[in-house]
């Protein structure tokens, strides 16, 4: 229990100091933002705060720090470390440079802005990515939620239409239609703050019943190796299985929505950073309501972060009263990241192709297609045509490889502009060795071939070579920069 709260303490100081270090070497300034200089009606909008955190916590806790911390959790309480030290050093400055750079350059998506700072065909190749990825990301909180309406419903003695999964999401893509198209304050900016009680009632719920079970959570100190019942290798598996509970590519996707409704640059702390933050709490709780209540042998058997360990954790820390309350949350978090992945694809798009959004008749014939695609994905998948594992396994990939390139981009304005580089180019660094590492070995990716499934000996090198090779070109470019930028001066 002592490293749980360690843990906490640690989150909660890196918003205090770190965060405002980063937002320091940033350094915002009082200059006219997006939402007030273009402000469109529809997705350039000025928001008190106190909603844009909401919004963004909301936004980008999806899935990931739920299924995902459970699915950590099978490795043992050395997720915490990971969850923790990922937030405060990776995740939490990935969105925050997201978000900022988008808002300085007048809200742009995040494909556009890896091009301004990683060149155009870095720009071209994250138009694609990014599109594919949000594509995916929407289906996956679709399909998501619905199986947990299901289950909760089955659960409770209902039947019929009630327990029907194409039902749910045929009403949740319907949803996502309509907070995709209209304006950004008229759904999103008036359902959130009611998700987020949710939200906020189901993580204290769930931390409230964990520390009161009468089981102690396990301490990282006593279990500091890999306890995973299959022996997957904690590198790097657990740090692509966690996404979003510690850093996700996919938050770079949504922090532009966010940072075209900034009243001041000097909100990016506490809306980029500290949503984050709150994030890493979040998954924080349920990973060790996992490996404390249900185990790792048990969540494994369970197959990890899925309906029905949430089901059974919701059940053990609040029993029948609170448990609605808490699987609402659960439902809350998916979906609030769903129409908003939907809403990026929309923009992404738009800044690709150059189209005003502000007209009804460009925004139709964006949404049309992009939620077509996710329809035929979701009920595959509703049908059992596809694999929801499958979708999950190569987002969580994706999700990660993105983030890296995010960072890499962070990095390079802080290069341009003579700051300190490294508090990007360090994690930017690390994630490329967890990316490639993953591919190398993942059974859905190099690991298809057998001889590369799981094999340490390749997968490793391999890794750490690609991340050294990326930031010796990196500090070349940076080099190169400084030099343009003593030009200038």
């Amino acid at each position: 229990m002592i490293s749980f709260f360690l843990c906490l303490a640690v989150l909660v100081c890196g918003y205090l100091f770190y965060g405002k270090f980063v937002d320091q070497t940033f350094a915002p300034d009082d200059r006219e933002t997006p939402a007030v200089a273009i402000n469109d009606g529809v997705d350039y909008v000025v928001m008190p705060q106190w909603k844009l955190f909401m919004i963004q916590l909301l936004n980008i806790a999806g899935l990931g720090p739920i299924f995902g911390a459970l699915s950590g959790a099978m490795w043992g309480p050395v997720v915490f470390l990971w969850i923790t030290f990922g937030t405060v050093f990776a995740g939490a400055v990935h969105d925050y440079f997201a978000g900022m750079l988008s808002e300085r350059n007048n809200g742009a998506s995040i494909s556009e802005v890896t091009g301004i700072y990683l060149g155009g065909t870095m720009k071209n190749v994250m138009r694609v990515f990014s599109v594919i990825l949000l594509i995916m990301v929407g289906t996956v909180f679709a399909v998501g939620p619905a199986g947990l309406i299901v289950t909760l419903t089955t659960n409770s003695g209902l039947s019929g239409i009630m327990t029907n999964k194409i039902f749910w999401l045929a009403i949740i893509i319907a949803y996502y239609f309509i907070a995709t198209f209209i304006s950004v304050d008229k759904v999103i900016g008036k359902v959130y703050p009611l998700f987020g009680i949710c939200l906020i009632i189901m993580a204290i719920g769930v931390c409230f019943g964990t520390l009161t079970s009468g089981e102690k959570i396990p301490e990282i100190f006593s279990n500091f190796h890999n306890m995973h019942p299959k022996g997957t290798p904690i590198w790097a598996f657990m740090f692509i299985t966690v996404a979003c509970g510690a850093i996700s590519g996919f938050h770079a996707t949504q922090s532009p929505l966010m940072a075209r409704c900034l009243k001041s640059e000097r909100q990016g702390h506490f809306v980029f950073y500290g949503a984050m933050v709150a994030e890493g709490i979040i998954a924080l709780i349920w990973a060790a309501a996992g490996v404390t209540l249900l185990g790792v042998d048990k969540l494994s058997e369970l197959g990890g972060g899925n309906n029905n360990t949430v089901y059974q954790i919701c059940t053990m820390t609040m029993g029948k009263v609170g448990i609605i309350l808490a699987m609402l949350g659960v439902i809350a978090c998916p979906i609030t990241s769903g129409d908003t992945a939907f809403r990026s694809a929309r923009l992404t798009l738009a800044d690709w192709m150059k189209l005003d959004q502000g007209k009804w008749q460009n925004r139709l014939m964006l949404c049309v297609p992009v939620l077509g695609i996710g329809c035929i994905l979701g009920f595959g998948n509703a049908l059992g045509k596809i694999d929801y594992q499958i979708i999950w396994r190569y987002f969580s990939w994706s999700n990660q490889t993105l983030a890296m390139i995010v960072l890499w981009a962070g990095a390079m304005f802080l290069a341009q502009n003579k700051k300190n580089y490294w508090i990007c180019a360090v994690p930017a660094t690390f994630m490329s060795a967890v990316s490639m590492t993953y591919f190398m070995m993942a059974g859905e990716c190099m690991g298809l071939i057998s001889f590369f499934k799981n094999n340490k000996a390749v997968g490793y090198p391999v890794g750490i070579i690609f991340a050294a090779a990326c930031l010796y070109l990196f500090l070349s470019k940076a080099k190169n920069a400084s030099k343009k930028a003593a030009k200038v001066a």
